[in-house]
């Protein structure tokens, strides 16, 4: 399989080349990327209480880690069918590039509130420092 073309922050794509290996431009997987191409989505059920939290928190994270041009999209989760297609797990549920990072193994997708764990305890959205280093991931393609 051959990967497709990726925008990378001062490099230009590797077609077939892959992580580790040499391309054409030189090796491959070694660029950061350009976290303008990141697409951020807050799931959230119907009156969801923990909806601004996490919107806010979710600022708060972008600002800090000098994204505070990236915006993000907040979409409502209303049924079953669609908790399964969209790899929610409860509400809010935040996607980076269309992953959970916060997702917890063996979770069932459903339409219910979800509890993250903070370093100060239970909270209806992970802490902006949680946020942050998870955008921070998702830029350097950890």
């Amino acid at each position: 399989m051959i990967p497709g073309p990726h925008r990378m922050k001062g490099g230009a794509a590797q077609l077939g080349a892959l992580p580790g290996q040499i391309g054409l431009f030189g090796p491959y997987g070694d660029e950061e990327r350009d976290p303008g191409d990141m697409d951020i989505e807050v799931l959230v059920v119907p009156d969801c209480p923990h909806r601004q939290l996490a919107e806010e928190r979710l600022r708060q994270a972008l600002d800090a880690a000098g994204l505070s041009t990236i915006g993000f999209t907040t979409r409502v989760i209303g049924d079953q069918a669609e908790a399964e297609r969209s790899g929610f797990t409860g509400s809010p549920t935040i996607l980076i590039d269309g992953r959970d990072p916060f997702a917890e193994p063996g979770t069932s997708p459903s339409l219910a509130c979800r509890i993250y764990r903070t370093p100060t305890g239970p909270a209806g959205a992970p802490s902006a420092d949680q946020l942050r280093q998870a955008l921070t991931e998702v830029g350097e393609g950890a």
